[in-house]
């Protein structure tokens, strides 16, 4: 699945935010962080603002922080903001009636359901808890390298 670049500037944004939702970045500090451009973040973040993801702080010191639920938003409620999340029926070559179209397209709409599945069970909580796995595994095969 390739993903459109506004849909990679939430999840870097909603991610930043969400793992300490007590903090507030502004689209600057997460765009310099993540090598993205702050102007298209800063409409992105307008989006997520809009559909209740994140909130944004005026004044001194202000800039966005994540207003969601951590244990119930998927990747899939971020994914949809801002991809062609279409169901299986739209995604079928309507064109094609032969015997062979037509089971290609039961497959390929199966598997846009299993990915949506997927989707749907991976909660914001669940992908900060592995990312902190693997950086905590990194950093010790690092020292254990180092001895």
């Amino acid at each position: 699945m390739k993903l459109q670049k506004a849909t990679k500037c939430a999840l870097f944004a909603v991610l930043e935010l969400a793992g300490n939702s007590e903090r507030q970045l502004s689209a600057t500090d997460i765009a310099e962080k993540y090598g993205i451009s702050a102007n298209h973040l800063a409409k992105v973040l307008r989006d997520l603002g809009r559909a209740g993801m994140v909130e944004s702080v005026r004044g001194a010191g202000g800039g966005y922080r994540f207003s969601g639920n951590v244990k119930r938003t998927t990747l899939y409620d971020l994914i949809q903001l801002f991809e062609d999340v279409a169901s299986s029926e739209d995604s079928r070559d309507e064109g094609d009636s032969t015997e062979i179209g037509q089971a290609l397209g039961r497959v390929l709409a199966e598997i846009d359901e299993i990915a949506k599945a997927t989707l749907k069970s991976i909660t914001i909580s669940t992908l900060l808890k592995t990312m902190e796995w693997h950086a905590q595994r990194e950093k010790l095969q690092k020292s254990g390298n180092a001895a």
